[in-house]
């Protein structure tokens, strides 16, 4: 089916309408209409070519959530009118061994990218979410609880797993105590679901014009991370960091924050490796990590998670045609703090 979108032609040039085709929907096909899709951080680097990968027409987007038109012979767990989700990925094997452990995203033939990718036949290339209908496999479509906002849900599909699934895997609980490193997309669905865990959440921040907005969110304390003295009152203080940022800072620094045993888990990227001094993990037994999305399983839990506790996204609605200047907004922090796509504009 011909389907309107918003694409980048080139990565010096800016996204334009354009016009993609999806599949026909197959036995265990779904087909979503969409209703909002969030903008990431990382579109804006695979739009501009910035990560070497980049392959053009690109249309963008995995935080989708739309409503179902039409389901294959073969499902299920869906019907016409159900409100649904896609996130990072559309496939994978499903054969090997993280996907048998429900780990897709390191599947190893390679995930099905929702965009910048092909699925699994190596030859069709895959499109994102700034556009008005996906085709998606049903192993691969989240059921969205319809007690969430849908507009403000969207970013869960990526900043959401993100942020949940270290804070699951190094076991945050009530009466831990977590630190956020950083306030942006990331930051502020970290702290939200930590302290929706029951953690004692404190952002460490660059901004001191912040901390306000982090207690809204959910933030117990508030430190600054220019001033030199956070560091020696909080050393030793946290069971586990999440470092959102990605830009060039400490590590070490941090390392420093963390009680014997505890955890320092990067979801951030930054430009230039990261140098990590030996001590700063062997005293204490600590742990440095990283952690990239999550599986379809784990996705789902999260979403379910979210509508138990009333967790979204705080976003900004925005028409596709104001997509290039939420790119530019983006890089100036000027967004708080997910921009999101409505598609009836698309």
């Amino acid at each position: 089916m011909k389907t309107r979108a918003w694409a980048a032609l080139a990565a010096d040039k800016p996204l334009v309408p354009h016009t993609i085709e999806r599949r026909a929907v197959g036995p265990s096909d779904v087909l979503i209409e969409l209703l909002y899709s969030g903008i990431c951080h990382s579109d804006i680097h695979q739009a501009r070519g910035e990560w070497g990968n980049s392959t053009f027409p690109m249309v963008p987007g995995h935080e989708i959530i739309g409503r179902v038109t039409e389901v294959g012979a073969q499902v299920k767990k869906f019907k016409v009118g159900d409100l649904a989700g896609v996130g990072c990925m559309v496939d994978s094997c499903r054969t090997c061994g993280p996907c048998k452990e429900d780990h897709e995203q390191f599947c190893e033939a390679v995930p099905a990218w929702t965009y910048n990718g092909t699925e699994m036949d190596r030859r069709t290339p895959t499109y994102g979410g700034y556009s008005t209908h996906v085709v998606v496999t049903e192993a691969f479509v989240l059921k969205v609880p319809e007690s969430l906002d849908v507009s403000r849900a969207a970013p869960l599909l990526c900043a959401g797993i993100t942020t949940y699934s270290p804070l699951r895997q190094w076991g945050c609980r009530a009466g831990q105590r977590v630190g956020v490193v950083g306030l942006g997309g990331l930051g502020h669905m970290a702290v939200k679901l930590a302290h929706a865990m029951g953690a004692h959440v404190t952002m460490l921040s660059t901004t001191a014009s912040k901390a306000a907005d982090a207690q809204r969110l959910g933030a117990s304390d508030f430190a600054l991370t220019t001033d030199r003295a956070t560091f020696r009152k909080l050393a030793g203080k946290f069971d586990l960091l999440i470092d959102t940022v990605s830009a060039s800072h400490d590590v070490n620094a941090l390392l420093r924050l963390l009680k014997p045993f505890g955890a320092l888990a990067m979801v951030g990227a930054p430009p230039k490796a990261v140098e990590v001094q030996a001590f700063s993990l062997i005293g204490g037994n600590k742990r440095f990590a990283g952690s990239s999305i999550g599986g379809i399983r784990e996705t789902q839990e999260m979403l379910d998670f979210c509508a138990q506790h009333g967790v979204v996204s705080d976003v900004e609605v925005i028409a596709a045609k104001d997509i290039n200047t939420a790119y530019e907004r983006m890089l100036k922090n000027d967004v708080r703090y997910r921009f999101v796509i409505d598609a009836k504009t698309v």
